[in-house]
């Protein structure tokens, strides 16, 4: 069975940071990228980062980049999302995604709110 679970969210005051991670099963975790994208309240899903399979390739929105930071261990089957510098604007619920060819899982989300 898979399972794609993302865990780390929560509320964080403004220039604050936290790490969201993503623990998956039931699939072959070092064969997928794995991409964390994002959805705010009245707005489409976006991508935020994303890293190949064996880590070595990884892409950030523009609005991300130098702040967040996406990494992943194989041997674990998870993959990070380490937010610095958090802005309201990066409120949203936060999704993990795996994909590899015509496979694609999510998970469930967990919500990041920045406020003060």
């Amino acid at each position: 069975q898979v399972q794609v679970v993302e865990s780390g969210g929560g509320l964080v005051q403004p220039g604050g940071s936290l790490r969201l991670s993503c623990a998956c099963s039931g699939f072959t975790f070092s064969a997928y990228a794995m991409s964390w994208y994002r959805q705010a309240p009245g707005k489409e899903r976006e991508l935020v980062a994303s890293i190949s399979s064996n880590g070595r390739g990884t892409n950030y929105a523009d609005s991300v980049k130098g702040r967040f930071t996406i990494s992943r261990d194989n041997a674990k089957n998870t993959v990070y999302l380490q937010m610095d510098s958090l802005k309201p604007e990066d409120t949203a619920v936060y999704y993990c995604n795996a994909v590899r060819t015509s496979r694609e899982y999510w998970g469930q989300g967990t919500q990041v709110t920045v406020s003060s």
